[in-house]
Formats: C-alpha cells, sequence, structure tokens
C-alpha cells in the first residue's frame, strides 16, 4: 500500500509538472485567445492513457500506480473519464456510455458555476 501511494505522489508530481510546462508553452506559442494547452493536454493523455492499458495489460500492471493514476492522474483526469467512457462502450453499454460523457461534461460544468458562483456571493 505505501508503494503504491509514493508511486503516485511521484507520479501526481511529475504528470501536474507536464501539464503545467504544456499549458506555458502553448500560451506561448499560441496564445490566450483558445485553451489549446488544455485541449492538448486532454488528448495527448487519453492518447497515453489508451497505450498504457494495452501494455499494461500484456506486461503487468506494477507501474499502474505510478503511470495511470499518478502521472496520467496529475497531467489529466480526462485520460480516466475517457478510459472509462470506453470501457462502458467496449462492454456492449453504449447507452451508459453516452449517459456517463453527457452527465459528467454536463454536471461538471454546473458543478464549476455553482462554485462560482458561491464564492462570488461569498466574495460580495
Amino acid at each position: 500500500m505505501i508503494s503504491s501511494l509514493l508511486q503516485v505522489a511521484l507520479g501526481g508530481a511529475l504528470g501536474a509538472s507536464a501539464r503545467y510546462l504544456t499549458n506555458v508553452g502553448s500560451m506561448r506559442l499560441f496564445g490566450p485567445s483558445f485553451p489549446v494547452g488544455t485541449m492538448v493536454v486532454n488528448v495527448a493523455g487519453s492518447f497515453l492513457m489508451g497505450v498504457l492499458v494495452v501494455v499494461l495489460a500484456h506486461k503487468g500492471d506494477r507501474y499502474a500506480p505510478l503511470l495511470m493514476t499518478g502521472m496520467l492522474g496529475g497531467f489529466t483526469t480526462f485520460s480516466a473519464f475517457s478510459l472509462d467512457a470506453v470501457t462502458l462502450y467496449e462492454r456492449g453499454q453504449a447507452g451508459l456510455a453516452a449517459a456517463y460523457v453527457g452527465l459528467s461534461v454536463g454536471l461538471s460544468l454546473v458543478g464549476l458555476m455553482a462554485g462560482m458562483a458561491a464564492v462570488r456571493g461569498w466574495m460580495a
């Protein structure tokens, strides 16, 4: 348990640092008009999650806490969201996968707006 926790912590630090550097680099390259960095992180993280799921399934999942939960979790939780949605779809639960995607995105936006409204009301 402690070993896995340390792997997650180390991977999380590396992933979060990579996300920060990606966002800074994309802001310098493309400017602030469109969140290119976030999009790149989400797509790259999802691609890497797909690669790791297959590789670790064949080679053993000893490094899953470091790479999947830690590094990719620190880089982007969108990769875990993407894996969950595709897993549901591949299990033949396309309707549930669509509901998961719609609810996750919709409720996350509502949660963000609710949090903003709560703090804005409190700080006003």
